[in-house]
């Protein structure tokens, strides 16, 4: 079942064991239940602390669940946890098993205050990346609060119940039977929804934070690198992130990070963040910024930035670097059918429309390498290109045109999505040489056209570009004295990853310099 190296590595970990813990099988007869009976045993037989028996009694085949002997602790998943989530089978063994978790701890605090009788259910998929962090963040609750409980289910291995719940996307987590979210959570997000007094809390605390002298608003690859940056310099940096990571735990494979073969992006995003942490930087997550206020408007004379938790940050000079998000296609049907159809992220969506119709909106290379992938799951693939020709890289194109179940429609301008009031049922489109009207027979849509910069929250007080970004110098600086950007959401021409890192080091030093400047007394700035 697993591999030589895997077995080894795995064998590792649970010497970490504390306490005794038992798996429960529960099977019955089918390939995937004597799979995931010969997972549980090569599991079994590396520690002596660990148990197995069959149990099934259980609604659903195959499960298993990670008790902790003695106890009421532990979790349970509805299927086989490997691809993206046997990470997340590697740390549910080690927490159920007492090893401690490296969550803060005051968040672990919160999680064992929470009252209430809390059952969750996460439909994940192999191939998502994004599904892991809350899949984790669950569990971890689940063995911290012995009145938290969760099951974690394959939706590609229990269709019929994905059908019946019309569960479009994933992530989607219930809760006592409810819809709770749907997408990438962490475990601060989950419980501030929970801990209904979190959000006062944090914003008491921000309030109480003295000036820093440089604050990064942002914490994708620019406002990590910007950070660390401005931190080795030895001056008071604070770091506020609506969710540190950004854009980057969206991105499946990362294949260009100069000196790193192939990694991941949630796995860069968690080294970012380790990254950081070992500087002594104030890291604020989970908070959006809603406002700018220059120096020279601001009643302490510094730059000011307002959170939508009503708190405030102040700095002597602060690092704009929030970055951009999937751009929407703005067309009716869109807002009303996304998650129930329409979806964003092919690799962690795709498994749920196995055998089924859909089409991918955008003829870059997202697009493409979103339609190949597609094509290996569904039935049939509609690539929709606004353009009268694609703009991927002619590899992925001859990739794409070799494949029997895709079909291309360019100079299409996608005008409606359509649906039967619970999910899609189709696209709408106009021929844009003749301006007639087409519709097609979908159920998926995956938009893949772009970002957008996350700079709505800064018109009327700097300079932005017609495209929204914040227009920049080389050294990072903004129209406003003090206030420097970097990465996706300003006027940088190419949205990488590597650059957006060497933007954020430049806007860093520049602030620096700006620091040091503004700081030399006016009678030697005269001297000079």
């Amino acid at each position: 079942m697993l591999d030589e190296a895997i077995k080894a590595q795995l064998k590792g970990y649970l010497e970490r064991l504390t306490q005794p813990i038992e798996l429960v099988a529960a099977l019955e007869d089918g390939a995937k239940s004597r799979e995931l009976e010969e997972l549980l045993a090569e599991i079994a037989a590396m520690s002596d602390k660990i148990s197995l028996r069959r149990d099934d009694s259980e609604a659903r085949k195959p499960s298993f669940a990670i008790n902790r002997l003695g106890t009421d602790i532990g979790v349970r998943f509805a299927g086989i946890p490997l691809g993206h989530e046997f990470t997340s089978l590697v740390l549910a063994l080690l927490q159920v098993g007492g090893h401690p978790s490296k969550a803060a701890a005051e968040t672990i605090a919160q999680v064992q205050n929470l009252e209430g009788e809390f059952h969750f259910e996460t439909y994940f998929s192999l191939s998502c990346q994004n599904c892991p962090d809350v899949v984790q963040a669950l569990n971890l609750m689940s063995v911290l609060n012995p009145n938290i409980h969760h099951v974690a289910i394959d939706g590609a291995l229990y269709q019929d119940e994905v059908e019946r719940r019309q569960v479009m996307s994933v992530p989607t987590v219930y809760l006592n039977g409810e819809v709770f979210d749907q997408g990438r959570m962490s475990l601060e997000q989950i419980v501030a929804r929970l801990d209904t007094g979190a959000t006062a809390h944090a914003a008491a605390a921000i309030k109480a934070k003295k000036a820093f002298d440089m604050l990064i608003v942002g914490g994708g690859p620019a406002g990590a690198a910007a950070a660390i940056y401005a931190a080795r310099k030895g001056i008071r940096t604070g770091i506020a992130a609506e969710r540190f990571g950004g854009q980057v735990l969206d991105t499946m494979a990362i294949e260009n990070f100069i000196s790193v073969d192939y990694t991941e992006g949630p796995k860069l995003g968690a080294a970012l963040e380790q990254h950081v942490r070992n500087y002594d930087v104030d890291i604020m997550n989970l908070q959006r910024a809603t406002k700018l206020v220059p120096a020279d408007a601001s009643a302490s004379g510094l730059v000011e930035i307002e959170l939508e938790n009503g708190a405030s940050l102040k700095a002597k000079s602060v690092v704009l670097s929030t970055g951009a998000r999937w751009r929407q296609m703005g067309v009716p049907g869109e807002d009303e059918y996304r998650n129930k159809g329409v979806a964003y992220c092919p690799h962690c969506d795709g498994p749920l429309f196995k055998g089924k119709r859909v089409a991918v909106i955008g003829g870059g290379n997202s697009g493409v390498e979103a339609a190949i992938d597609l094509a290996g799951i569904v039935a049939h693939v509609t690539l929709v290109e606004f353009d009268g020709k694609l703009r991927a890289d002619e590899v992925l194109q001859r990739k794409l045109r070799s494949l029997p179940n895709v079909e291309v429609i360019v100079s299409a301008q996608s005008t409606e999505v359509l649906g039967d009031g619970q999910k899609v049922s189709g696209l709408v489109y106009k021929d844009r040489n003749d301006g007639s009207m087409h519709s097609l027979s979908l159920e998926g849509i995956f938009v893949q056209i772009g970002l957008l910069p996350n700079t709505e929250w800064l018109r009327g007080t700097l300079e932005l570009s017609p495209r929204g970004e914040i227009v920049i110098d080389a050294r990072g600086q903004t129209s406003l004295p003090g206030v420097f950007a970097a990465g996706d959401a300003t006027t940088v021409p190419y949205k990488q990853i590597v650059i957006a890192m060497g933007a954020g080091s430049t806007a860093a030093l520049g602030a620096f310099d700006h620091l040091i400047r503004s700081s030399v007394p006016a009678t030697e700035t005269a001297a000079a």
